[in-house]
Parts: structure tokens; sequence; C-alpha cells
């Protein structure tokens, strides 16, 4: 039998020691039945060239002028590392062979300063503690209940589905803004582009001619005339302005800032986009919590997160002073007016079975589905409306131009 030295995690704290077995996965194997969550696991004989070769791939790193990692660069990351530990794979064994394998260096270098903490001997959840920027509280409670429980790799591949489900419905708003941004800013490039040089022309035609203008046209010219004088210059800096005050308000304002977080959620179609993504958002991560361990009062803490929006905030934060009180959360759920009734009627069954998080998945799963109608309900609905408000805006001014025409040959006739 050969000898072989190990680090790991035990019931959260740090344990190191010795273990005898026929090879690698064999100790591997028996530190898996102690319940040990192994870090590092090198044969005695071969510890000293390890450490020594580890030592020579460590360089010192600071996120301090370097580029953040995206998104996309924190999933994959979290995919590959959830698979290669639920493999059983020692994890500064995992931690270097990401390091030597992600594409992205800022999230190497993040990678290395990890496996460098972690082999200095910080627990797991520490040394993801040093990016907050990097993975919220949602992740790092995640990871501690991994270490508590000796199933690191269960919470893993949570943090990986609450990833893949948060980054899914970020796509989904975006894609369902996107068309009408994109056929928006169209149809304003190409009215502003006839206004200033092609109305001109018909201009200077019909002052030729000397006719008498239809109201519609002679308010088209004289929109003309504003945009290619200073008008044009003072509007742009009046919308610029508008927006930068705008923005310095609901950030200074409180007031002005739940006023207009409010109506957002308001907004016909949006807004409730907006809501279903949240609840659906706040539900996987209470679930994910609940099952964790974690104390409700912290979960609802860390689910506040989901959303900038205050008015969400705000709710969550009368639901924690609630339950603090000792009220239940189908009371204080129920009384909260951005909350619907469905939401409390399922978590009341949470309650009472003592199963909250399954119940919290499953309002999660229901949320998911209900804001994918709706994505899908606005993408078929705003096609139509887009085309009929380019045909309303760029139809309705070659109509003004072209009926002084029309006019004067129904006179001739």
């Amino acid at each position: 039998m050969d000898a072989f030295t190990y680090k790991g995690i035990s019931e959260g704290k740090y344990v190191e020691g010795d273990i005898e077995a026929l090879n690698v996965d064999e100790a591997s194997h028996k530190l898996k039945e102690q319940k040990i969550i192994i870090t590092n696991l090198v044969r005695t004989s071969k510890k000293t060239k390890k450490n020594s070769k580890d030592k020579k791939k460590s360089q010192g790193f600071s996120l301090f002028g370097k580029k953040q990692p995206k998104v996309e660069d924190i999933l994959i990351f979290s995919k590959q590392f959830a698979t290669m530990v639920k493999a059983g794979l020692p994890i500064l064994q995992v931690l270097s062979m990401l390091r030597d394998q992600l594409e992205s260096p800022a999230m190497r270098d993040v990678v290395e300063d990890i496996r460098k903490s972690l082999e200095g001997g910080v627990t797991l959840s520490k040394c993801f503690e040093k990016f907050p920027k990097l993975f919220d509280n949602v992740y790092i409670n995640l990871i501690k209940a991994g270490e508590a429980s000796g199933k690191l790799d269960v919470f893993l591949l949570k943090i990986v589905e609450s990833l893949e489900k948060k980054e899914n419905i970020r796509k989904k708003i975006k894609s369902a803004l996107m068309y009408p941004s994109i056929m928006f800013s169209v149809a304003v490039t190409v009215s502003a582009f006839m206004l200033i040089k092609v109305v001109p022309v018909f201009a200077k035609m019909y002052d030729g001619m000397g006719i008498e203008l239809p109201a519609a046209t002679a308010t088209i010219m004289a929109m003309s005339d504003f945009l290619r004088g200073t008008g044009g210059l003072v509007l742009l800096l009046s919308i610029i302005i508008f927006i930068f005050v705008f923005r310095y308000l609901t950030a200074k304002n409180e007031k002005i800032r739940y006023a207009w977080h409010k109506q957002v959620l308001k907004l016909p179609v949006f807004g409730d986009m907006i809501l279903k993504s949240m609840l659906a958002r706040i539900s996987l991560i209470m679930g994910n919590l609940s099952a964790a361990g974690v104390n409700l009062l912290e979960s609802l803490e860390i689910a506040k997160s989901v959303s900038t929006n205050v008015v969400v905030l705000e709710s969550l934060e009368n639901i924690k002073k609630g339950v603090f009180s000792g009220d239940t959360l189908t009371k204080l759920f129920l009384k909260d007016p951005l909350f619907p009734p469905t939401f409390s009627q399922l978590i009341s069954v949470g309650e009472q079975t003592g199963q909250l998080d399954e119940m919290f998945g499953s309002v999660a799963k229901y949320y998911e589905s209900e804001f994918d109608t709706v994505v899908d309900n606005l993408s078929s609905l705003i096609e139509p409306i887009m085309i009929v408000f380019m045909g309303v805006m760029i139809g309705g001014l070659m109509i003004a131009m072209y009926s002084p025409i029309f006019n004067v040959g129904s006179l001739i006739n």
C-alpha cells in the first residue's frame, strides 16, 4: 500500500492527515466515505515535488487595474468546477486544471488566487469571499453549506442551476427588448433623414409652383426647418440634459426613485415580465438557501440582491421584519400587494408540509414558465405593432409630401 497525504474540509472545518491505500482512487473513495471534501491528495513521496511544481506556477495576483471576468466566464468556470468536484477530483487539482484550461485570462487569475489561498489553509468559502463582485452572497452561502454538509458537489450544482436560470432570464429580457429598440431606432433615423434631406427638396419644388400647401405638408416642412436650423441641436441637447437630470434625480432622490420604480412594475406587458422574472429568481434563491440550512431572515436579506428596484427591496425588507416579529411567510406575502395570491398560496403549502425549500423550487418553476409565456406573447405582439408604427411614421411623411402633387393633378383634371 502507498501512503497519501490529504487536505480537505469536514463539517465546515479545514482538516489534513495521512491515509493508506492501493492507489489515488481508493484513497479518494475512503476519504469520501468519511465525508471529507478533498482539497489536495498526493502520495507522500511526491509531496515535495508537487508543492515545488505548484510554487513555480503560482504568481501574485490582484484584480486592480485588470479586466473583470464576464458573467459568461463565471458560469463556465462554475460548470466545470462542479463537474470535476462531482467526479471526485481533489479541489486543488481541479483549480490547477481550470487555471490552465479557462480561456478568460481574468478568470484564470481569479482561479489561481483562490487556489493559492486554499493551499494556504483558507476555507473554500473564504477564498471565494475575496471576490464579492464576482461571487454574490447566494454563491458563497451555498459553498458554505456544501462545506458543512460534506456535499459540496450537490451545492455546486445548485449554484450552476441558479446562474444558468439567472442568465437565461437576462438573455430573454434582452432579446424581447432588442427587436423593438432596433425597429424604433430605424424608424427615427429614416424619419430624421427624410426631414433633413428629402423634405427640403419638396419644399423648394413647391415654392416654385406657388401652390397652397395642405396643413399636414406645411407642418412637416416646419418640422424640417426646425431640425435643420438651431432647433435640431437644441432638441438633441434637451434630450441629453433630460436623461442626465432624470438619472441624477432617480439616483439621489428616494421619493422620485420609488415613484419611478413603482411605475416600471406597472408598465403594460413589460412590468409583468419584470415582476415574474424577479419572483422566479427570489423563489429559486430562497429554495436553495433553505435547502442549504440558511435561516429565513438571512435568506430574505440575501434575496434582496435579486433586484435594484426599491419597491421590491422594500417589500422584502417588510417581510423580513414580519418574520422577525413572528408572522408566517404566507401571511406576510399575502399582505404585500407586490406578491400575487398564487405565490402566497403555494408558499402556504410549503409551510404546512414542512417542505418550504421544495415548494420554493416549485414556485420558481411556475414563475419561470409564466415569464416564458409573457416573453413569447410580447414577441408575437411587438412585431405587428412595430410594423404599423413604422408604416404610420414613414408612410405618413410620404403621403404628406406627395399630397400637394395629387391635389394639383386633380385640379388639372
